[in-house]
């Protein structure tokens, strides 16, 4: 099992810059834009940005969850995420 973490950013926001380069390499997440993650068959419907904002999506396992929550609420440029259960295999 995986979450997906939909992150509402800063406009402009590189979705790399949203976690260290450890917490990366300790959580094997994966992060995209919305566009790359409708390439990768995420649907983005549903998810409603807010003017100046925009979304992407952080992928990890459901054991680092926490982790990376408490990652995106101490980032100044995240103005809020929703997690979502997803089955990748």
């Amino acid at each position: 099992m995986h979450i997906a973490f939909v992150v509402h950013v800063v406009k402009g926001l590189d979705p790399e810059e949203l976690l260290s380069d450890e917490t990366k390499r300790e959580t094997q997440a994966v992060l995209m834009s919305m566009e790359d993650a409708a390439k990768m068959g995420f649907s983005a419907s549903g998810v409603q940005v807010k003017p100046g904002q925009e979304a992407c999506l952080i992928v990890v396992a459901k054991r680092d969850a926490p982790w990376i929550a408490r990652a995106l609420e101490q980032h100044d440029k995240v103005a809020g995420f929703q997690q979502v259960d997803v089955n990748i295999g």
